[in-house]
């Protein structure tokens, strides 16, 4: 059943716009994706100043998306205001009533295409925060083993150092652990 009266026909500008849209974010996604994937490799070389490189270029990619996630807002709004439902509630079967066949038929395309690369960004997204994990608490391991020294604690803090007089310095029966 269509939410669309019948006597309204496809929004060709709409159609054109949210399928411009779909291409745009499919292509940040992909950018997203190269940086993640980058992102693995660099941190499995334990190349630093890639990691940190490659981190930047993922908050730029993340601003572009913010930007691209206002455009979205405003296409469901547009939609939305068609429709006669609020935009949060406008889905894309709800958009391709406003849509020509074809137009339809690519957005849902183009949309499934979408779903599947941010949840493959998301799944490297986490592989790769464990990773860094892993490589951090590795770090603090050698540190505490090379006597504490620049350790941090679970906060992120710099743990206290309590370093304890040579051998020799030491009473013969020290009291204090």
């Amino acid at each position: 059943m269509s939410a669309v009266p019948d006597d309204r026909r496809a929004d060709a500008v709409l159609s054109a716009d949210v399928l411009s849209h779909l291409t745009t974010q499919l292509e940040s996604a992909k950018r997203m994706l190269a940086v993640v994937l980058d992102q693995a490799a660099a941190i499995r070389q334990r190349a630093v100043p890639d990691v940190v490189r490659l981190a930047t270029d993922l908050q730029t990619e993340m601003h572009r998306r913010e930007l691209i996630e206002a455009e979205r807002f405003r296409l469901l709004e547009r939609a939305g205001a068609m429709l006669g439902v609020s935009p949060a509630d406008v889905s894309i079967a709800m958009l391709a009533e406003l849509m020509d066949e074809e137009s339809a038929l690519i957005a849902r395309d183009r949309t499934a295409h979408l779903r599947g690369m941010l949840l493959e960004i998301q799944r490297e997204h986490t592989t790769n925060r464990a990773l860094m994990q892993q490589e951090l608490a590795f770090l603090d391991h050698l540190l505490r083993l090379a006597g504490n020294a620049g350790g941090y604690d679970d906060g992120g803090d710099r743990a206290g150092v309590r370093r304890r007089r040579p051998l020799l310095q030491r009473p013969a029966f020290e009291l204090e652990a």
